[in-house]
């Protein structure tokens, strides 16, 4: 019978196959990308199957249950808790926390009544007790083991059958039936579909620890991130003491959510108020320090951008940011000096958004005007004002989405003053609008003219 040999090489960055080395990735365009992997033989002949069972769109199930672990944030991340059956990747810089993060939340779901088996292929588990005694931790009903054999740990998951299983990591896995190296491609897609597979059959929850690239992005085959059912980055810089747990995909919740924690000698403490948290050093209006009112999945978060303006050197001034976007910092300053005719040639622009927080979201185009704008021109907005808005390549602003939120945030922080596009309204009507002044700005040129009387 004719057979056909897989694809004998595949991309580090994407995971597309190919039937040769080439220098270049034709799926992603990723440089010496291309390693080589086990090839196996399959038959061309196409295997009977049975047929499915098919249900209607108005089949009502009930939403799937879900095990709180008792840390607000982490549940919140989630969507509401923990579903038996699910498949949970997180990802985070070396030395970010991950561990200091999950080995707490696998003994509060085994205080919760979830049987925990935690894996750890990169430690021995004398390191993991130490740990755990370090965070107060050590009587904690969370069963241990370190193992890098794919068919070992599927086997004590076969004769434990735990609620939760955390393996940490899923590059330290191999599989004695592909003939590749540990971290490799094919290595991690046989470890993702092994354990996604056993998670759907016994239902149990399987969270899979994994390293990331350079980029900031999960090391390994996209493939991955497609098997599961959520992605969790762990972010945050080692300067600063807040750490966020952001939701990239997740099938159970809402994507985008963010659970914010510190980073304490006890290990990670819960941020139940993270504007308050971010805004605290604000004692004084300083120029080039603007307050914006953002969104982080359902979360309203108020957070202090900063900028920088001074004299470069001539010919190419440098474009320096820390948590934003820096091509949306270029279009912000083409639009400043083609539509409101303010230059910024020749001037050297820094721009942080304070905390270690990553902002991506372009209703932070306003308030990052407005920090340039007050850097270059010395003048300070008042500390009860906060910004937000849109900016088109017209100098237009434009209305974001969930402004009532975001006013309501304001409000209950003390902020008396709100610089916001003139067409943008309140979900509540005037009632949520209660106790603000809106200055609301229907272009970019007016903000200029109007609060900073530059132009």
């Amino acid at each position: 019978m004719a057979r056909a040999t897989l694809p004998a090489f595949a991309c580090t960055a994407c995971g597309a196959s190919h039937r040769k080395w080439a220098g270049r990735c034709e799926a992603c365009g990723a440089w010496n990308s291309l390693i080589e992997e086990g090839a196996a033989a399959t038959p061309l002949a196409r295997p009977r199957g049975r047929a499915l069972a098919l249900a209607d769109l108005a089949s009502e199930e009930p939403p799937p249950p879900r095990t709180a672990s008792g840390i607000v944030e982490f549940d919140r991340v989630l969507g509401g808790g923990l579903v038996p059956g699910s498949a949970v990747l997180i990802g985070g810089d070396p030395g970010i926390g991950k561990s200091t993060l999950l080995l707490p939340a696998a003994a509060r779901f085994a205080g919760a009544g979830l049987s925990c088996l935690y894996v750890s292929g990169e430690e021995a588990t004398a390191q993991v007790r130490m740990r755990a005694a370090r965070l107060g931790l050590a009587a904690a009903p969370v069963r241990l083991a370190a193992a890098t054999a794919l068919g070992d740990v599927l086997a004590t998951l076969e004769t434990e059958r735990p609620g939760l299983a955390m393996i940490d990591s899923i590059q330290t896995l191999w599989a004695d039936s592909v003939d590749s190296a540990p971290g490799s491609v094919a290595q991690m897609r046989a470890a993702a579909h092994e354990l996604v597979g056993f998670a759907k059959r016994r239902g149990t929850a399987v969270l899979l620890v994994g390293h990331v690239t350079k980029e900031g992005q999960i090391a390994g085959p996209r493939v991955v991130e497609h098997m599961v059912d959520t992605v969790l980055y762990f972010e945050g810089e080692r300067g600063h003491a807040f750490r966020i747990l952001r939701a990239v995909k997740n099938r159970f919740g809402p994507a985008d959510e963010i659970g914010v924690f510190e980073m304490t000698g006890a290990g990670l403490a819960e941020v139940a108020n993270p504007s308050a948290l971010f805004l605290a050093e604000r004692d004084r209006p300083v120029a080039g320090a603007v307050v914006f009112a953002g969104i982080e999945g359902t979360r309203p978060l108020l957070v202090e951008i900063q900028a920088l303006v001074a004299p470069g050197p001539p010919g190419s001034p440098r474009r320096s940011v820390v948590g934003w976007d820096g091509g949306r910092l270029g279009m912000v300053l083409a639009v400043l000096e083609a539509r409101c005719g303010i230059p910024f040639a020749g001037l050297d622009v820094f721009l942080n958004v304070a905390g270690g927080l990553r902002v991506s979201e372009p209703a932070a185009d306003l308030a990052v005007a407005a920090a340039l704008l007050s850097a270059r021109e010395e003048v300070a907005l008042p500390a009860d004002t906060v910004v937000f808005g849109e900016i088109g390549l017209t100098g237009a602003l434009r209305p974001v989405a969930q402004t009532e939120i975001r006013l309501k945030e304001a409000r209950k922080l003390g902020f008396t003053r709100a610089i916001l596009p003139a067409r943008a309204t309140a979900a509540g009507g005037p009632g949520a609008e209660a106790g603000l002044r809106l200055d609301r700005m229907p272009d970019l040129a007016t903000v200029v003219g109007e609060i900073f009387g530059a132009g």
